[in-house]
């Protein structure tokens, strides 16, 4: 389920903020003790219930599954989900990883099935491509009685830490398949924490990628939970981008960064703009909405006894809000995906139904039911109900005039708003005042029987929609559906600007609404129901015009708001003096533009430092630093680390800059130089220190500090950390090693010790060294370490195996030989045997 774009405190509190540091993987095994105990003492364990009358009685009325297979469904539903994961396609041991699954883990886990007839073995998911996911299903009791698993299982947890692998839901891996992304796309996450489907587009954006090379393409991750905001970026850290920005919105409220042609925000800071962009416009959008996850019961089985209508219900108005975003932000020809981890069509196909309402034949709900073979699914819903208070309603027009705040017409097929539910008159006699007991007892006799109600059913083609749902492929259950932006949306009436302001005016004035909007009065505010308008827009006059961009092209106006009056995204106000300085001497409070407490995002341009940083390491000239350097300390003399950006993303971010900083970024680039803040570092002609994130992009660039070592000196670098010179095997290396200029240094693996610099490509490994006044000091972390070893090792028998292979054949060839010639050559054989 995606994270960003909740909204009210009750929403905010439910089980992913409070749960944010428990593992859903494990919540099967519940605690001992029942925190939800009333008495205040601990009670038994008991196992969670999985089971509730009123989720039974919805799904069987709304007819998900047929009749027949509800038993099957409700069955697989009560199982654990079985665990999933997925190869970082973009990885160099990617091939490594797969090879080992295919040809070890696979061929033992499937002899223990055959021998114990306990363990389901490990199986490539049919419908991913190449073989790049995998379903798995084994137990901690299984990992632990079978040394087998065992093994397994440490292999993930090494994997998934070094992002060589992700584990993901397999459902969840779906939507971004269906995106059609490509490296030169720019795509946008709207509520992205965790961070498994941006890892996943961040793949494809990267795949056919060459070595230094990055794609044009770039990806915005984002999340309203800043904790979830974290969670993200340590997900994503994994993928070592310079293609990625992650920014804190409210998602209904992404702000589409649309630049005035008088705002010269960028040159104040005294960037210069190479950029044509005129407006954040992406060509991509997945549009994972919150939802209320009934869909994930099988890994949450919390939920059973969480479960009502209300969840759902509560958050249609919402979903619909942020996938109208989306589509405002979605270029003309692009594709978003709508998805829930939800099964209730009130969430589903009634929110794609309100959407294409909306967007007035602007944008079109695609047939995809071809583009990724194998996977089973099931064509979405075009009649469904809604319930309230124990009540089916058909139709809005059996709503009762104090429940239509919260029971909108958009939840229904028709989408069609009717008479007042007062005008209703019971079968059993007239009531005077249906909010009376009495009244309200004889208009639930008419409603609550489902038989009575006239079903309406939709006119779109909702059944282009796909439902996955468990017992089909042993998953959990998810809902996806696919649409393409034709045309712009609907526009609004154009409102003046004038052109002898800096900065476009406030307009406290409502924006225009679209045609058929529906509204209803809020604590004496008219809002609009369907896609969440504030009454006040801050940038009204700039969002609500159609503007030409610096190429002449008009930009399509933005029928939503950007930004929201109320909202928790803190903002410096712009007339109050921030203090800057907290007291007794702590960290100085960052400001990023208007935004609060968030560290700055500065274009890092001093030029003494990025001159030495080229000189000490040899950097060639084609690879472009300056520019492309971001910091997010203001003090240059206090920088610790220095990232990069690729050519999108630097683009984005002036942008961004010249529209005053919209953008709340919490975390932009790769992490490319690192202060070395150690004696010998201070001492050292250069006192920043390649990262190892940044190696791989800036590798075929460095022409200083640059050794190629043998296979045995590697690896006794990765075992022993630290080396005196004179230690080495290869003692010409040794002798180098010493001559290098103290500082960072990196190491290549080389197929043969001190060759000339051999051709970077996808295969090479690297490391990042320091190189000290006696000694060299590998600066990588103990786990890249032992990954690196046991890939070394795994190429090394791979290697001998293929050598045998080749030895055993050209012996058979010379036996062969020996029989036509009637001649024995046992020096041949020998040296054969021991080559």
């Amino acid at each position: 389920m995606g994270g960003g774009g909740r909204e009210g405190r009750s929403y905010r509190s439910r089980t992913q903020r409070k749960h944010f540091k428990q593992s859903r993987e494990n919540v099967w095994k519940r605690s001992k003790s029942d925190p939800d105990s009333t008495d205040g003492h601990a009670s038994p364990w008991q196992p969670f219930a999985t089971q509730n009358p009123s989720f039974d009685e919805y799904y069987k009325e709304q007819g998900i599954v047929a009749a027949e297979e509800w038993d099957r469904f409700i069955e697989v539903l009560r199982k654990p989900l079985p665990a999933a994961f997925r190869i970082n396609s973009s990885s160099q041991f990617c091939s490594d990883i797969r090879s080992q699954l295919e040809n070890d883990f696979m061929k033992s886990l499937q002899t223990e099935v055959i021998e114990e007839g306990e363990v389901e073995p490990i199986r490539p998911l049919p419908w991913y491509p190449n073989n790049l996911a995998w379903h798995s299903n084994f137990s901690r009791m299984q990992l632990r009685k079978n040394q087998t698993l065992e093994r397994f299982h440490k292999f993930l947890k090494l994997e998934n830490e070094i992002g060589n692998i992700t584990r993901q839901e397999a459902v969840s891996m779906v939507p971004p398949l269906f995106l059609d992304v490509q490296p030169d796309h720019f795509v946008l996450d709207m509520c992205a924490a965790p961070g498994s489907k941006t890892f996943q587009l961040l793949e494809i954006i990267h795949q056919s990628t060459n070595p230094g090379a990055l794609p044009n393409g770039m990806v915005i991750a984002n999340d309203l939970d800043v904790q979830r905001c974290n969670l993200l970026i340590h997900q994503t850290k994994r993928m070592c981008t310079a293609n990625l920005i992650v920014t804190n919105h409210e998602a209904q409220h992404f702000p589409g960064c649309r630049a005035n042609k008088n705002f010269s925000s960028a040159s104040d800071k005294g960037i210069e703009s190479e950029s044509n962009m005129g407006q954040l416009l992406f060509d991509r959008v997945l549009c994972d909405v919150p939802c209320s996850g009934d869909g994930t019961l099988r890994k949450a089985p919390d939920i059973w006894r969480k479960w009502n209508v209300g969840l759902g219900n509560g958050l249609h108005s919402l979903q619909v809000q942020i996938a109208m975003r989306g589509i405002s932000l979605l270029k003309v020809g692009g594709r978003i995906v709508y998805s829930t981890c939800s099964m209730n069509p009130v969430e589903n196909e009634a929110v794609v139904a309100e959407i294409l309402r909306k967007c007035e034949g602007s944008v079109e709900l695609v047939d995809v039911s071809n583009e990724v073979p194998q996977l089973i699914h099931r064509p979405g819903l075009r009649k469904w109900k809604v319930r309230d208070k124990g009540i089916w309603l058909a139709s809005h027009k059996h709503v009762r005039k104090f429940r239509r705040i919260g029971i909108v017409p958009s939840m229904f097929p028709s989408g069609s708003s009717h008479m007042d539910a007062t005008d209703i008159e019971p079968k059993h006699g007239n009531v005077t005042d249906v909010n009376s007991d009495e009244g309200l007892q004889q208009v639930e006799d008419v409603l609550t029987s489902a038989d009575d109600l006239e079903e309406e059913v939709s006119d779109l083609p909702l059944e282009r929609c796909m439902r996955l749902v468990p017992h089909d492929q042993n998953s959990g259950a998810f809902f996806i559906a696919v649409l393409q932006k034709v045309s712009p949306l609907p526009v609004v009436q154009e409102k003046h600007i004038n052109p002898e302001e800096k900065m476009p005016p406030r307009n406290d004035d409502p924006p225009k609404k679209l045609q058929n909007q529906d509204t209803e009065e809020v604590n004496g505010m008219e809002v609009d129901l369907a896609d969440g308008t504030d009454e006040k827009d801050p940038e009204g006059s700039l969002e609500a015009n159609s503007i030409d961009n610096e190429d002449g092209a008009a930009v399509e106006p933005d029928p939503l708001t950007c930004e929201k009056v109320n909202s928790e995204e803190t903002e410096v106000p712009v007339n109050t003096e921030t203090k800057s300085e907290r007291t007794g001497g702590k960290r100085k409070l960052q400001i990023q533009g208007k935004w609060k407490g968030i560290d700055p995002v500065i274009f890092f341009n001093d030029e003494t430092i990025i001159n030495s940083i080229k000189t000490f390491y040899g950097i060639d000239d084609s690879f472009q630093l300056s520019g492309h350097l971001v910091s997010r300390n203001s003090d240059t003399n206090r920088v610790k680390r220095i990232y990069y950006v690729s050519k999108s993303v630097k683009d984005a971010l002036d942008l961004n800059f010249r529209v005053g900083q919209q953008l709340k970024i919490t975390s932009v680039g790769l992490k490319m130089f690192e202060r070395q803040t150690s004696r010998e570092g201070n001492s050292a002609p250069c006192s920043f220190r390649i990262s190892s994130e940044g190696l791989p992009v800036i590798l075929p660039y460095i022409t200083k500090q640059i050794l190629y070592a043998s296979l045995v000196d590697f690896k006794h670098l990765l075992q022993y950390k630290t080396i005196k010179f004179a230690d080495f095997v290869d003692a010409e290396f040794g002798e180098k090693a010493s001559k290098l200029m103290m500082g960072c240094c990196v190491i290549v693996l080389s197929g043969e010790a001190l060759s000339n610099p051999i051709q970077i490509d996808a295969s090479t490994i690297a490391i990042g060294c320091w190189k000290g006044r006696a000694s060299l000091s590998v600066m990588v972390t103990a786990i890249d370490c032992q990954e690196l070893l046991e890939r070394l090792l795994m190429r090394l028998e791979i290697e001998k195996g293929d050598l045998v292979q080749e030895n055993a054949l050209g012996t058979d060839e010379v036996q062969e030989e020996m029989n036509d010639n009637g001649k024995e050559e046992p020096e041949s054989l020998e040296v054969a045997e021991n080559t």
